[in-house]
């Protein structure tokens, strides 16, 4: 199946390099707003020098403030006299590609960053994106636990490419299991836990995961907790997309996809609202460290593949012979307290957000030819476990 990708003008490969440009360093020192960043990246001359060198890149530049409360976070302290997991965090604000703040539409795109798999907490093959999108009179990036940070001030530009300033510092995705606790997918995450599949989801590259909601696990509660490990097992593999990555970027109705266990998975559009099978995306796009999530409000049945009527507005049951039996939620028992939430503020783009499309994995796809590759950053600066500074 040919997966689709809708690139901003940005990544299509021109390089910025207006005459007259100040250097990166020069071009941060003459702007107050940025001096915590320009302390951070001075405590590694390494990162500087090379991040100096670069070409054709966008830096996502947060500002002193944003960086003011990003210091209330426990572990910040640690990370800033951490200069691995310092430069982890920094190469996530770097994206490849010089994009103008006036090329970022109302269709998200998904934008590759100088975070790569040498990252341990990544395992996406073209490295762990930002999401980019245009909301009213707002240009926001989206990143780890769907936390948005808003475009303050928009094209500085540099020899390099271009800065934008942001009102909040990136936070790069965690594992698929940290994500499914933050996003009260407790259930979700207990029936993996259950089956022993929980550490191999985890570690595998390049994965797109339609995760049942804890009410969808709720509604068929008569009958999921008492199926065998290797029913569970199966109906959890129908949720899982191996080998790409799926971003929102363009999604085509009626689309068949291949899920981990060999079956066909149908994306359906109903009432603006984007189906798989029988089941309503709900949260879409939550990025983690080896794909991506999206939330959907029922489980999925191997058995059963649905598509919803046409006037549908959510998920139903495809389980008939499974019924709701009071408000027990199964699987989550013995689940760990979250230690980190998704931001409550952050509310999803309001934009086109779809689910089948974009970069990533191994089936390769038309966008990973055709995005230009910045020049002249080196990856010697080691990189840590940016993670733990939000947990």
């Amino acid at each position: 199946m040919l997966w689709k990708h809708l690139p901003i003008a940005a990544l299509v490969g021109y390089a910025f390099a207006q005459e007259g440009s100040q250097s990166l360093n020069a071009t941060l020192s003459g702007n107050q707003e940025l001096s915590s960043l320009r302390t951070f990246l001075s405590s590694d001359p390494t990162l500087l020098q090379t991040l100096s060198q670069a070409r054709n890149v966008t830096i996502l530049a947060p500002s002193n403030e944003a960086f003011e409360r990003a210091a209330e976070l426990p572990a910040f302290a640690a990370l800033a006299t951490d200069p691995e997991s310092l430069a982890s965090v920094l190469l996530y604000h770097i994206l490849n590609g010089t994009i103008r703040a006036g090329d970022i539409t109302n269709t998200s795109t998904f934008v590759p960053t100088y975070l790569t798999n040498n990252f341990t907490a990544s395992n996406v093959t073209e490295g762990q994106v930002v999401e980019a999108v245009r909301q009213g009179n707002e240009t926001s990036f989206y990143s780890g636990l769907l936390s948005r940070a808003n475009v303050t001030e928009a094209n500085l530009n540099f020899t390099g490419g271009v800065i934008h300033i942001i009102d909040s510092v990136l936070r790069p995705p965690v594992d698929l299991l940290e994500t499914a606790n933050a996003f009260n997918l407790t259930a979700f995450r207990g029936a993996l836990n259950a089956t022993g599949l929980a550490n191999s989801l985890v570690s595998v590259p390049d994965v797109t995961i339609f995760a049942p909601n804890n009410e969808a696990f709720t509604n068929i509660n008569s009958a999921i907790g008492g199926l065998s490990n290797e029913t569970l097992q199966n109906i959890l593999a129908y949720h899982v997309v191996n080998g790409t990555v799926a971003y929102s970027t363009l999604l085509e109705d009626g689309q068949n996809v291949t899920a981990s266990d060999g079956q066909n998975l149908t994306i359906t559009l109903r009432n603006g609202s984007v189906f798989v099978n029988q089941a309503r995306v709900v949260t879409a796009n939550v990025l983690v460290g080896n794909g991506v999530v999206h939330v959907i409000d029922s489980v999925l049945n191997p058995q059963n593949a649905t598509t919803p009527e046409e006037n549908a507005t959510s998920g139903v049951n495809a389980y008939p012979s499974a019924t709701r039996s009071g408000d027990n939620v199964p699987f989550t028992s013995g689940q760990p307290t979250p230690t980190t939430t998704a931001n409550p503020t952050t509310a999803a783009p309001t934009g086109q957000r779809s689910v089948i499309g974009g970069t990533g994995g191994t089936q390769g796809s038309p966008a990973a030819a055709s995005r230009p590759m910045a020049t002249g950053v080196g990856y010697s600066v080691a990189l840590g476990v940016a993670a733990a500074w939000f947990l």
